[in-house]
């Protein structure tokens, strides 16, 4: 069924179509020897989202065997992120190999299809769904310990695909920011979790404050606190918080994830990446 604008007294309304139903598929040989799978999504753009999963991908490999998935079909970061942006895949009778970085992370993304990084992606929402669908079925991952899946902003078609695709998927991560309206998003990001039964593993809230690389002061340029208050009043694990860095910001333009450059940053994420080690692990 379509959505549909419906007039009533004068007022118009939207009448969605229900949830739709999920399927549980058998996840292809391939992807079946992964342990852990971690969706890290945000209601909105712009939250930083594919920097946290670069350095949560970067940290966990640290002790694990993990790929990362880079399922933002439109706007492939990742790579950048990781300074492999030229890396081209080949495949072999195992499947297709992700990218291998020097951080230990192995890496599918749709960069490494483009011609450059200008190159725009314009593609309907089936053509998405089945690359997303060759990332998770014809990728060699080698019995990873972790897949992290950085989702495109949003509980779209991507959110979606992933969510049937991956029945047992661990959960979500999700990444905030501070103000009021990225609060507002993460809360449809929660109902897009409640209507698909996912798990909630557990929120992050990125740009929490400005750390002033002179004094080391930090500033909350937008507020502080809301996404652990949202936390507790929803009873959702509160994962910690990320500062406005310069570092993080400078660093990843050149393909170096903050982690390897300041242990502030590197104890925050080990600090998360172990609260989720502990949450998979109950």
């Amino acid at each position: 069924m379509a959505i549909m604008l419906v007039m009533s007294k004068g007022n118009i309304k939207i009448n969605p179509p229900p949830p739709p139903v999920v399927t549980a598929p058998q996840p292809s040989s391939k992807y079946q020897g992964v342990k852990h799978t971690v969706l890290v999504m945000s209601g909105k753009g712009g939250v930083g989202k594919s920097t946290f999963s670069v350095n949560l991908s970067v940290t966990l490999a640290k002790k694990f065997k993990v790929g990362l998935i880079d399922a933002d079909i439109n706007g492939p970061d990742d790579p950048l992120l990781l300074g492999i942006s030229r890396e081209k895949l080949v495949a072999n009778e195992k499947g297709i190999i992700p990218a291998s970085t020097k951080y230990g992370v192995k890496v599918i993304s749709m960069a490494f299809m483009l011609p450059d990084d200008g190159t725009a992606v314009i593609w309907r929402g089936a053509l998405r769904h089945k690359a997303i669908q060759q990332f998770l079925e014809d990728v060699f991952w080698d019995n990873a310990d972790y897949v992290i899946l950085d989702l495109p902003p949003g509980t779209g078609d991507e959110a979606l695909t992933v969510s049937q695709l991956v029945p047992q998927a661990d959960g979500i991560i999700i990444v905030i920011t501070p103000q009021d309206v990225a609060l507002l998003d993460a809360r449809k990001a929660l109902d897009f979790a409640s209507k698909l039964k996912l798990n909630v593993i557990g929120m992050v809230e990125n740009m929490s404050g400005f750390v002033c690389p002179h004094c080391g002061k930090t500033t909350n340029i937008f507020k502080s606190g809301g996404a652990e208050e949202l936390c507790k009043r929803l009873g959702i694990p509160f994962l910690g918080r990320i500062p406005i860095h310069p570092e993080i910001v400078e660093n990843g333009d050149m393909g170096i994830p903050a982690v390897e450059i300041s242990d502030e940053i590197r104890k925050e994420f080990e600090n998360i990446t172990s609260k989720v080690e502990e949450i998979l692990e109950k």
